[in-house]
């Protein structure tokens, strides 16, 4: 019994990247795809049901980024913060803008491929969908530190979510628009200086 050949995969994902990347979703051929790969069509269906579980495979691992990102917010135990502690999560420093403009660039493809052609897939309305989330357990936070007097007022979550909003469309901005990651360190430091999170939230 000879070996299955493991190359395919990475073929095939390596080609629908691609193909992904220059035109709009509908107009994405699998045929296309599996020719570029030099594979067949029917090793592609069995590995992939359709286009879209192909598209979900490739932009799977910047999922998984956000999800730990996300995740991260909820990760402190505000039991063991002291009130400067709580403060200073929500300080935009360089190094913090720094490090998220390297998870953004260390993903650049496959965050273009939410931000510029998801548009026919689940992920239409990622930025909506990933905010959502995060204002969720940002907010979640803004309680906490209002219950133990650390804020001076709540935030309504509705507000939270637009400023929230307005903050990761501009950071996104830089992969929309193809700048190079020194660009956006440099759009990201002008960010820090508009969003003053500690103020928002009456720290």
């Amino acid at each position: 019994m000879s070996n299955p050949d493991k190359s395919i995969d990475p073929r095939i994902l390596a080609s629908a990247r691609e193909e992904f990347l220059s035109k709009p979703y509908e107009q994405v051929s699998l045929r296309e795809i599996c020719q570029k790969a030099g594979v067949t069509t029917g090793a592609f269906y069995n590995r992939y049901k359709n286009k879209e579980e192909l598209f979900d495979a490739l932009v799977a691992p910047t999922l998984e980024t956000l999800k730990s990102y996300s995740n991260g917010i909820e990760s402190f135990n505000y039991d063991h913060l002291d009130n400067q502690d709580m403060r200073q999560i929500w300080e935009l420093t360089p190094e913090t803008q720094r490090l998220t403009v390297e998870m953004l660039y260390d993903d650049y493809e496959r965050f273009r491929l939410l931000l510029c052609h998801a548009e026919g897939t689940r992920y239409a309305n990622f930025i909506h969908d990933f905010v959502s989330d995060v204002t969720a357990r940002s907010y979640r936070f803004a309680v906490e530190a209002y219950r133990r007097g650390i804020s001076s007022f709540l935030i309504e979550e509705e507000e939270l979510h637009m400023l929230l909003t307005a903050y990761w469309s501009t950071m996104f901005e830089p992969i929309i628009h193809g700048l190079p990651k020194e660009n956006a360190l440099r759009h990201s430091e002008a960010v820090a200086k508009l969003f003053n999170w500690t103020s928002v939230l009456g720290f």
